[in-house]
């Protein structure tokens, strides 16, 4: 079983870091093809981002805003037959690299077809807003 928890975690690894670098590229399309075809981003602050379309159109307004740079720190991956539950932090910055923001997340992937996909990517900040 520690095999099965290992390869799986180091999959997921890998399509996170490819997900980084397409964010570093500004390529919003390419960002939405790590997606299932109904996956769903539950961003904080949102309603629901449904679909593939949405959630290029999600991505594209967050890199014209300046996002620039994604950085993922996986803590913890579960697989569970075609499904995968991913525990991270993550931390977002500009082209400066100034932080815009950081916090935790949970994604649950799903193997459609032989390929692991997003389904849905619920994250939340950490940074504590002042009022």
């Amino acid at each position: 079983m520690t095999a099965q928890i290992s390869d799986i975690q180091t999959t997921i690894q890998a399509l996170s870091e490819n997900l980084e670098s397409a964010l570093e590229s500004g390529n919003a399309a390419k960002m939405a093809e790590f997606y299932t075809e109904n996956g769903m981003l539950l961003p904080a602050g949102s309603g629901f981002v449904k679909g593939r379309k949405a959630i290029k159109e999600y991505w594209q307004t967050a890199i014209d805003m300046g996002i620039k740079n994604l950085k993922l720190d996986i803590i913890e991956v579960e697989k569970h037959d075609d499904t995968a539950i991913e525990m991270s932090k993550f931390t977002l910055t500009s082209a400066g690299n100034q932080v815009i923001d950081s916090g935790k997340g949970i994604v649950i992937w799903k193997n459609k077809d032989g390929a692991w996909k997003l389904h849905r990517d619920i994250w939340n900040s950490s940074i504590v807003q002042e009022v």
